[in-house]
């Protein structure tokens, strides 16, 4: 049984509790580096990272988080669980029927001694979870909304799930390529996210953008170098890399409105915030 194989089975283990802030600090340079690749791959994930972190920061101790989220394709691990170590967490597994098959693909990822192994609490539908009515401070949706075959059900559980006054938080990629087939469903504007919110009864708040159309491009090229057979792959990735990745980066930090046509913008990502009325 090789290294991944036995830190999957180790997850099975509660190891959820009592985590110092330096294992917090490595667990989210292991996400940034191995699962998100930001300074390469995928720089909009950062976003996610850093809402995640600081919700955590922000909720109380005690409180009851429920994160909808894929993790069996990470060996049936929650990457969020470790930030919300003092709170009632609960990690939802919402994979598909579909996904088992391919099972846990990306493993590998998470083969990282600094990878705090907190196992999923339950695998269920997104639009119908088994937990209780209104026990939820928090609803995060992390990276997940897309892959929702029944939108409305969706945005109704969550409804249900928050206690008045609960905060919701979203965070999806506006630019993808088409993924994890048959199970991608939808990109949404941020208009297309507050229309679902408020007509499943909850309180649209704001929405927060990541990157521009530098970063889309950059985030284009990552995933057609893919395209390149293998022994060309390797040069076409020296070009990227050594010469125009930081490039694009640094002109999407410079270059942050549109100066031709006004309504108009080019994010990669956005996270949502929402809560349910009192």
């Amino acid at each position: 049984m090789g290294t991944t194989s036995m830190r999957v089975q180790d997850a099975a283990r509660p190891e959820g509790e009592g985590f110092t802030s330096d294992q917090i600090a490595a667990h989210r340079r292991m996400l940034e580096e191995r699962v998100f690749q930001v300074e390469t791959k995928w720089p909009h994930f950062r976003r996610l990272i850093v809402d995640v972190a600081a919700l955590a920061e922000g909720s109380a101790t005690g409180d009851r988080v429920v994160c909808m989220e894929r993790s069996l394709l990470y060996g049936g691990i929650s990457l969020f669980a470790p930030f919300f170590h003092r709170q009632d967490f609960v990690s939802v597994d919402c994979s598909p029927g579909s996904a088992t098959e391919r099972g846990a693909y990306n493993a590998a990822m998470v083969d990282d001694d600094r990878c705090l192994l907190v196992p999923t609490t339950l695998r269920a539908a997104p639009e119908n979870t088994g937990l209780a009515d209104a026990s939820a401070d928090l609803v995060i949706v992390p990276n997940l909304v897309h892959h929702v075959a029944d939108q409305r059900g969706l945005f109704a559980e969550i409804e249900r799930l928050l206690k008045p006054g609960g905060q919701g938080y979203i965070f999806e990629p506006l630019l993808r390529e088409l993924h994890q087939a048959p199970d991608d469903y939808l990109r949404y504007t941020p208009w297309g996210f507050e229309r679902q919110i408020v007509e499943a009864g909850m309180v649209y708040d704001r929405f927060v953008p990541e990157g521009g159309p530098f970063q889309a491009i950059a985030y284009c090229w990552t995933q057609a170098l893919e395209y390149f057979p293998s022994e060309k792959r390797d040069e076409m990735e020296r070009w990227f890399y050594d010469r125009h990745l930081h490039e694009l980066m640094a002109w999407d930090e410079t270059y942050r409105d549109n100066l031709a046509r006004k309504h108009t913008s080019f994010p990669i990502a956005y996270s949502i915030y929402f809560h349910k009325p009192v």
